[in-house]
């Protein structure tokens, strides 16, 4: 089985391997059939091959039958409707459908909305958290903005919500940097950087398009490296956690930048050599 990721928006984005890995299958499991058929015709694929529903409503069942048709040895490729499969959009279910079955699942990769967003946001930090599309209500909406304020955060947001989106993030941190990415590789793109109350007056009035939000991580408050931080990392290191994971829990839990008690542990365990 082939996870297949196609254009976000501009058709250039097709590899080259991508049109021969979908003339080449038997089927396609696709969100919808009328945009994976005109995909297809725009990809110029030939012979087409068979197209499957599989979307939010059938994914359970239409996985499978994915399975079944595999384990005959039929060839199928999962698409979403734009982006890659499995990353807020259906696939999930079938991948791990067919690797309990023993099918080789293999990735055809591409385009992402989320490594684009990423990537023209130009922020800085270690990793990101993608979160998926953010909640809508108001509760939940400060609580995954608060509780990832020190990381960068990724997301997804529906235009119409965008301008009560910003609103939360200036009530909530004002210094904190933003970027708004819409319609990203496509006729009207649009990348913006700034403040939320910057951004809520560039995106005031109606707001049309795919938007990807790019939230810089905060600066975590600096708290004095004691004695207990650097042997609680000790003492998780010793019952088998990852020195790397073991600081980064420690200085969530205690405050802290987790690099600099990471380097803190390192020096105390080369002196107890």
């Amino acid at each position: 089985m082939f996870v297949c990721a196609v254009p976000i928006g501009n058709l250039e984005d097709a590899s080259p391997r991508l049109r021969r890995v979908l003339g080449e299958v038997d089927a396609i499991a696709c969100e919808d059939t009328r945009t994976t058929g005109r995909l297809l015709e725009l990809l110029e694929v030939s012979p087409r091959p068979r197209l499957l529903a599989h979307h939010d409503h059938n994914e359970r069942a239409s996985a499978a039958g994915v399975v079944a048709l595999l384990l005959e040895g039929r060839d199928v490729a999962l698409v979403s409707d734009a982006g890659t499969p499995s990353v807020s959009d259906p696939g999930t279910e079938l991948v791990q459908a067919a690797h309990d079955a023993g099918v080789t699942v293999a990735v055809v990769a591409g385009p992402s909305a989320v490594a684009a967003a990423v990537s023209v946001a130009g922020v800085r930090g270690e990793g990101y958290r993608f979160v998926g599309f953010l909640p809508r209500s108001e509760g939940d909406l400060m609580g995954v903005i608060e509780r990832h304020a020190h990381d960068v955060l990724v997301a997804f947001e529906s235009p119409r919500r965008l301008a009560a989106t910003l609103a939360a993030i200036d009530g909530a941190q004002p210094e904190r940097a933003v970027t708004v990415c819409r319609e990203l590789t496509k006729l009207h793109e649009q990348v913006e950087r700034g403040l939320a109350r910057e951004l809520a007056v560039t995106f005031d009035g109606e707001v049309r398009g795919e938007v990807v939000l790019v939230l810089d991580a905060m600066p975590a408050p600096e708290v004095a490296l004691d004695g207990r931080s650097v042997a609680l990392v000790a003492d998780l290191v010793e019952a088998g956690v990852r020195r790397k994971d073991a600081t980064r829990i420690v200085a969530e839990h205690l405050g802290g930048s987790s690099r600099a008690l990471y380097e803190a542990s390192l020096a105390s365990r080369d002196e107890d050599v």
